[in-house]
C-alpha cells in the first residue's frame, strides 16, 4: 500500500494526490501540515529528515519532492501517463524542472501579493518584478503549445500534470493570460480533469504573513 504524507489542501501533496487519482491506484493519505517552526513527529522525520510534505512511501521506497514523486509514479504505475521511451522520459523531466525553476517562485509570490500580504502593504514593485519574470516562461509554453494539444503531443502525461499543478496558481493570482491562448486552453483542459480536484481545492487563504520572506515556507 502506498502512503502519501501531506495535507492536500495546504501542501504540495495535492500534486501527488492528483497523480495517484489519475493512475487509479489505492493509497492512504496522512494529512500532515506543519507551520514554520512547528515541532514534527520523530516518526515522520525518520522517513524524511527534511521534515517536509509531501513524502511518499511505497513499500521500502521513501521519496520526497512532489515532482520527483510524480515522475516515479507515472513511470512505475502510470501507463499512458508515463514515458513510452527514453526521449519522453527526458522531456517529462525537462518540463518538470522547467516549471519548478522558471515559474513556481514568481507565480507563488504573485498569488501571495494578491491575497496574503497585510492590507495596503506596498507591493507594486514586487508584483511588477514577478510578472516580468513570468512573461518569458509563459511565452515559451505558449509557443510550444501552438501545434500540439499537450506538452508531449496528443496525450495527457506526467509532464502536463506537473506543469499544470504549478500553474494552477494562475487563476488564484488573478493573472490575465487571455493573450496566451494556447496556454490558457491547455491549462483549462488539464484543470478540468476530475482527478485534479485536490489541486483545485487548495486553501491559499491562510493567516497573513508579514512579507514575501514568509511565503515560501507555507506550501511545503
Amino acid at each position: 500500500m502506498i502512503t502519501l504524507y501531506g495535507d492536500v489542501t495546504k501542501t504540495r501533496a495535492n500534486r501527488c494526490s492528483w497523480m495517484l487519482k489519475e493512475i487509479g491506484i489505492d493509497y492512504v493519505n496522512e494529512p500532515l501540515a506543519f507551520r514554520p517552526g512547528a515541532e514534527k513527529p520523530a516518526a515522520f522525520l525518520a522517513l524524511n529528515p527534511n521534515g517536509k510534505c509531501p513524502t511518499l512511501q511505497d513499500g521500502d521506497l521513501v521519496l520526497y519532492e512532489s515532482l520527483a514523486i510524480n515522475l516515479y509514479l507515472a513511470k512505475r504505475y502510470g501507463g499512458a501517463l508515463g514515458p513510452q521511451s527514453p526521449e519522453e522520459e527526458a522531456l517529462m523531466m525537462q518540463w518538470s524542472f522547467w516549471v519548478a525553476t522558471e515559474v513556481e517562485k514568481p507565480l507563488l509570490l504573485t498569488a501571495a501579493i494578491r491575497h496574503l500580504f497585510e492590507p495596503k502593504q506596498p507591493a507594486d514593485e514586487e508584483l511588477a518584478i514577478a510578472m516580468k519574470r513570468l512573461s518569458r516562461p509563459f511565452s515559451a509554453l505558449e509557443q510550444h503549445l501552438q501545434d500540439r494539444d499537450f506538452i508531449l503531443g496528443d496525450r495527457f502525461t506526467a509532464a502536463d500534470l506537473n506543469v499544470a499543478a504549478v500553474m494552477h496558481f494562475i487563476p488564484i493570482a488573478e493573472i490575465d493570460v487571455s493573450t496566451f491562448t494556447a496556454m490558457k486552453r491547455w491549462l483549462e483542459t488539464c484543470l478540468d480533469r476530475p482527478a485534479a480536484i485536490d489541486v483545485q481545492s487548495v486553501n491559499f487563504r491562510v493567516p497573513t504573513p508579514k512579507s514575501s520572506r514568509d511565503i515560501f515556507a507555507m506550501f511545503v
